[in-house]
């Protein structure tokens, strides 16, 4: 058994260090987008395959036997190249999948399908916006440069930004709610944008938008091909044929 693990999240870290300790054979992949990536306990590689005939060329040339799709919820085109690449060299393939997030009361959500829709779903009169939702989904709210956004990113951009009025914050969560909470009351933010990617490193926005009465424009997850879904570490343990409760 050979395990590859697509990464970058920190499930897949969790995931690295349980499969390290249960001495499996793994290697974690990184897509590269983050400049400085957290160091992992496996052997570790960088950067894209090349599509899905790249992803399954290594497949085959590593002798990978299982794959885990631990991907971020919208990393689409990956989690679509996994499919069609383990489809195609006849490789087991298993996706950790964090749950979405619910609303509860008190949420104010505007629900949309994508970028272009949440764009739409701002207001045409000028707002303080937090944008949530990574560096490389910026372009399309440059047609309403009326808004002041609000960006946190992981790594300082390594271009000009797309965005006229623009208040960068570089820094790594998770955040906590008090965070968040004072970043909205600083920026008299009126609008969260946010994806909806689920887990609870990321949670504290969205309940620092409930304490404040704010909206938050969800971005829905995209549709994926079905494969096999589990969304905790012990289930993909299991899967690759490791008892966590035993220690085996």
């Amino acid at each position: 058994m050979r395990a590859l693990i697509l990464g970058g999240t920190s499930d897949a870290g969790r995931l690295a260090d349980a499969i390290a300790r249960a001495r499996m054979d793994a290697i974690y992949s990184y897509a590269g987008r983050t400049q400085d990536p957290a160091a992992q306990a496996l052997p570790t590689r960088i950067g894209g395959f090349g599509g899905m005939s790249g992803l399954a060329d290594f497949i085959r040339r590593e002798r990978i036997s299982h794959v885990i799709d631990a991907t971020h919820p919208f990393a689409a085109e990956m989690s679509r190249n996994a499919v069609a690449a383990c489809a195609a060299t006849g490789t087991a393939l298993i996706a950790l999948e964090r749950p979405p997030w619910t609303r509860i009361s008190g949420d104010n959500w505007i629900d949309v399908a994508d970028i272009g829709a949440a764009v739409a779903a701002l207001p045409e009169q000028p707002a303080c916006v937090f944008l949530a939702i990574g560096r490389q989904h910026l372009a399309p709210f440059s047609v309403k440069p009326q808004h002041a956004y609000t960006l946190r990113l992981v790594d300082p951009p390594d271009r000009p930004l797309p965005l006229p009025r623009t208040d960068l914050i570089v820094s790594r969560g998770p955040f906590t709610l008090a965070d968040d909470r004072e970043l909205m009351r600083s920026r008299d933010i009126g609008y969260v944008v946010a994806r909806n990617a689920g887990g609870s490193g990321a949670r504290a926005k969205l309940d620092a938008a409930r304490e404040l009465g704010l909206p938050v424009i969800m971005i829905a997850r995209p549709d994926l091909p079905e494969r096999l879904r589990v969304d905790s570490i012990d289930d993909v343990l299991a899967w690759l044929g490791h008892d966590a409760r035993l220690g085996a």
